[in-house]
């Protein structure tokens, strides 16, 4: 039986206002609310809600058989909660039918996992901690931002209490394996890896409504048929891709929605299964292991870091932001937090990029840097009012190990208390039950 995964992403970072070198130390606030709104309400209007109705629908008419699961980063959900609340909504009756599952990744959406292992741990656990405290339930599987996977960032995911964890298909990885098993981290089996299956999700994102495109017109029954003659052995296709492919990349009124509702219908004619991912991990049987000793991301033919760090501009401005990781940590500023999370997201190190010049709002990759830096230094100096660079490294240290071993003792502590609280009601219990037997 052939089993489809199916997984959508949804991103969108704050916007920054056009911040000049003569705002540095004057204005602290980056945002161009107004764009920033406005981009979250048009994929509200034509994505998300339309899409998540066609879900619900889809959901509803195959008795729960159809499953899917959504990567929502944090900064994406504080833009819904703030400026369309309608979706943060409906993605809750969509958790109500318990065919949805909702995956952790690092909060700011950022390249933590490659430039700061305990930024990576801390983003991950405030995702995760938000998503149950809206959807109510704890993610179990993982996909890193940009579906950035290696081993190291794959053992840093397992040491964190994953157990499966998303990547994409790069044809230098899998040489001359499938994508369409499951497979397993290099050294660490209990972590299950998935892999993108890069042509059937590509046919519905970018080339479903190319009339120029060899295949075109893409029917759910033409699509239905490719999955189904792939070979036997080949036990599960993972179709991922951006939300807004339906409804902005490919329009209302090229038929997607309709396509979306039909699929399901033929896949389950012949007999396919559709599973969310750590469903996938748990009850599949793997194919091996994948050895991944660089990272690999989603993007473009190298499936590398590039398009973040491919250029000096782009190296300058992460190394600047990720210097001051240890003494950010330390800040209790809500603010200066929040702004720490907003400027990691990887689109602002992507509009720096020189190798796709439509994919940035800036005239120029130039002038994405030069605004970017203009509002980092501005930030920094915040951060050096609080915690100056004038603090050695040692004493910066002894105050962060200050830190973190109050936090483990109010762990310890809070433990200790719920082990006392429970063993309280044990006992009570018991006293009821023995005082009931005397009585008789």
């Amino acid at each position: 039986m052939k089993n489809i995964c199916i997984y959508f992403q949804l991103h969108q970072p704050y916007s920054l206002k056009r911040y000049r070198f003569f705002d540095i130390g004057q204005d602290n606030y980056y945002c161009d609310d107004f764009r920033t709104e406005d981009n979250i309400r048009e994929l509200a209007e034509k994505s998300y809600l339309p899409a998540n109705a066609t879900i619900a629908e889809i959901i509803k008419n195959s008795n729960g058989k159809f499953r899917c699961a959504y990567s929502i980063s944090g900064v994406a959900l504080e833009q819904l909660e703030q400026y369309a609340p309608e979706v943060i909504d409906s993605f809750r009756e969509l958790a109500k039918t318990g065919a949805v599952e909702f995956l952790a990744e690092p909060y700011a959406h950022s390249l933590a996992s490659v430039y700061d292992a305990d930024e990576f741990k801390r983003q991950v656990e405030r995702h995760a901690f938000k998503m149950e405290a809206i959807f109510g339930k704890k993610p179990t599987a993982l996909r890193n931002a940009e579906l950035i996977y290696s081993d190291e960032i794959g053992e840093m995911v397992s040491k964190m209490g994953y157990k499966t964890m998303l990547t994409d298909e790069a044809r230098h990885i899998l040489g001359w394996k499938s994508p369409n098993h499951l497979y397993t981290h290099s050294y660490l089996p209990k972590l299950k890896l998935l892999v993108r299956n890069l042509k059937f999700s590509d046919d519905i994102s970018f080339r479903f409504s190319n009339p120029s495109w060899s295949e075109f017109p893409l029917t759910a029954e033409k699509y239905v048929d490719w999955l189904a003659n792939l070979p036997e052995n080949e036990k599960i296709v993972n179709i991922w891709m951006g939300y807004e492919a339906f409804g902005i990349y490919q329009q209302q009124e090229t038929g997607i929605f309709n396509f979306m509702k039909a699929f399901p219908y033929y896949a389950m004619e012949r007999q396919m299964k559709f599973v969310l991912p750590s469903e996938a991990g748990k009850k599949m049987e793997d194919a091996g292991a994948l050895n991944v000793p660089y990272p690999i991301s989603w993007s473009g033919h190298e499936k590398d870091l590039s398009p973040w760090n491919g250029n000096d501009l782009q190296h300058e401005a992460l190394q600047k932001l990720y210097a001051v990781t240890e003494r950010v940590s330390m800040v209790t500023d809500k603010p200066l937090l929040h702004d720490w999370l907003m400027l990691q997201a990887t689109d602002h190190f992507r509009y720096m990029s020189h190798k796709d010049p439509s994919a940035t709002p800036y005239e120029s990759s130039y002038d994405a840097f030069i605004n970017y830096m203009n509002v980092l230094a501005d930030f920094l100096q915040r951060v050096d009012a609080q915690y100056p660079t004038t603090i050695e490294n040692e004493e910066l240290n002894a105050l962060l190990k200050t830190i973190n071993n109050q936090d483990e003792e109010i762990e310890r502590l809070e433990k200790e208390i719920k082990r006392l609280k429970t063993a309280k009601k044990t006992t009570k219990s018991t006293d009821k039950q023995i005082s009931k037997s005397t009585t008789k």
